[in-house]
């Protein structure tokens, strides 16, 4: 990337700015990113700076699972047999949910 730009190297970046999330990509949260419970409300919730996001029990599993080691495809493996769920399926929905975390800026990608 040239000076300035504001990127990081190794990043790969969609239409909308966010990076574009791939099944091979190793993720984790970003920094100042956590999973907090909320006690008022009774709901799990992922806390970055000035933002939050409600989780529901499939999308805590999922973010309980991007632990910088195993890429998407791993994880998506795991739940398939876990839960004796479709592969293409769980890949689908999975990849979908850690998009969305990526518009967010709520990821990063293991470079």
């Amino acid at each position: 990337m040239g000076q300035g730009s504001g990127r990081k190297e190794g990043f790969r970046m969609s239409e909308t700015g966010s990076v574009a999330i791939k099944p091979a990509d190793i993720v984790t949260l970003a920094r100042g990113v956590r999973l907090r419970v909320d006690e008022v409300r009774g709901q799990t919730v992922l806390l970055a700076p000035e933002r939050a996001m409600a989780l529901d029990d499939i999308a805590i599993l999922i973010v309980n699972a991007l632990d910088g080691v195993r890429s998407i495809d791993a994880i998506c493996d795991a739940f398939a047999l876990e839960f004796n769920a479709p592969r293409e399926q769980v890949g689908s929905d999975v990849l979908a949910f850690v998009q969305e975390l990526a518009n967010r800026r709520m990821i990063e990608v293991q470079t």
